[in-house]
């Protein structure tokens, strides 16, 4: 079975800057999706960013231009830099993958970030 594990989280001033990995086991992971999403307490599952295989990348409103996802599938490990931190950031960030018909969720870790 496929294992994702966070990393990285933490808590920052807004306007600091914070770098998530997520590393992967159980498959090879020079194919398929990797993505960041993010739950807020009470709020709904969102999209922060994904990357294909190729390396194309997708990014919600909110964040772009200010984080970056990258992979390295070397060492099957996905990365989040985040920049200019916001306090409406603040958020358990959860790693992802899809692949053929399966979904994979890591832990979660979480990011806050105060004014």
């Amino acid at each position: 079975q496929v294992q994702l594990v966070e990393s990285g989280g933490g808590l920052v001033q807004a306007g600091g800057s914070l770098r998530l990995s997520c590393a992967a086991s159980g498959s090879s992971f020079s194919l398929g999706v990797m993505g960041w999403y993010r739950q807020a307490p009470g709020q709904q599952r969102e999209l922060v960013a994904t990357i294909t295989s190729g390396g194309t990348t997708n990014y919600a409103d909110s964040v772009k231009g200010r984080f970056t996802i990258s992979r390295d599938n070397a060492k099957n490990t996905v990365y989040l830099s985040m920049n200019n931190l916001k306090p409406e950031d603040t958020a358990v960030y959860y790693c992802n993958y899809k692949v053929y018909a399966s979904t994979y969720w890591g832990q979660g870790t979480q990011v806050t970030v105060s004014s």
